[in-house]
């Protein structure tokens, strides 16, 4: 029973860093009917951000775990640099395909994918104190997240489920309130359900599919931040596998439906730990 228990909390661990990317997937399409496959790159733009932001910034020192949590880590979570590739990648990748045909975004969406990542693989080690990313990086530890846990008789919760599990209830409130109570969030929900009505009402269409992406953006940076806390490293790669698990789980959860992605999150991230555990990897 605890090894069941074990890999349920690793299970909605893993659940919770999903359904964070799927609610990008489902923000996008629910307004615009794209399935934005560059999304995981998204991700690990976040991750790559938030290494930078740490670099850049420096190790607080004096009481590493206060300053980290309340002054490094929100920088960090905020995700500008996931923010500013997804606004670009609607301006220039997206906006001018919006009336073509379906396949021609999806295509769009597929180069994207591979230009960001070839970017950030050859590029990232040009910018002044950086480390080349052709190969994994190592991210950076926080005290008090980073191996730290607690044990609950046989059940070892590790400090970074936690965080991961505790961001995703603080995100997924946020996009309730924002939702349903700003005008913003209304804005979207009557251009997705009709964007020309939308459009006569006085709603800048263009600017809601931008808040849209910016929305996903933040989510999905906040996932590479648990990411690498979680797993201890980053790579260029990490955004294809989780990307495609995260679209699965926003299908699962009835794409276009945001609470829904964050079911189908979970429920994937659940199944995929106590399968691995009882029925083996392979």
């Amino acid at each position: 029973m605890e090894l069941f228990f074990q890999q349920l909390i690793n299970g909605l661990s893993l659940g919770a860093l999903y359904a964070l990317i799927a609610v990008g997937y489902t923000v996008v399409y629910g307004i615009v009917q794209l399935i934005n496959f560059a999304h995981g790159e998204i991700f690990m733009i976040g991750a790559f951000g938030a290494f930078a932001t740490w670099t850049i910034m420096g190790r607080p020192t004096g009481s590493p775990v206060a300053t980290s949590l309340l002054f490094i880590l929100p920088v960090m979570l905020i995700g500008g640099a996931s923010v500013a590739v997804a606004v670009a990648m609607e301006r220039f990748a997206y906006r001018p395909l919006r009336n073509a045909p379906r396949l021609a975004p999806l295509i769009s969406a597929i180069g994207v994918s591979v230009f960001l990542q070839e970017l950030v693989r050859l590029f990232f080690g040009r910018i002044p104190g950086m480390p080349d990313a052709k190969s994994d990086l190592a991210f950076p530890s926080i005290s008090g997240i980073s191996g730290a846990s607690v044990q609950m008789g046989g059940v070892l919760i590790r400090a970074s489920a936690i965080f991961t599990i505790g961001a995703l209830v603080l995100c997924t409130v946020f996009l309730w309130i924002f939702v349903d109570r700003t005008k913003t969030g209304r804005a979207m929900v009557a251009t997705s359900q009709d964007a020309d009505t939308a459009r006569l009402m006085g709603i800048n269409v263009n600017r809601v599919i931008v808040s849209a992406f910016a929305v996903g953006a933040v989510l999905a940076a906040v996932a590479g931040v648990a990411q690498g806390l979680t797993v201890g490293n980053i790579g260029f790669r990490m955004g294809f596998l989780a990307g495609l698990k995260a679209f699965t789980a926003a299908v699962l959860g009835g794409i276009g439906n945001i609470y829904g992605a964050v079911v189908g999150g979970l429920v994937l991230g659940v199944a995929e730990a106590l399968a691995s555990n009882y029925l083996g990897t392979t």
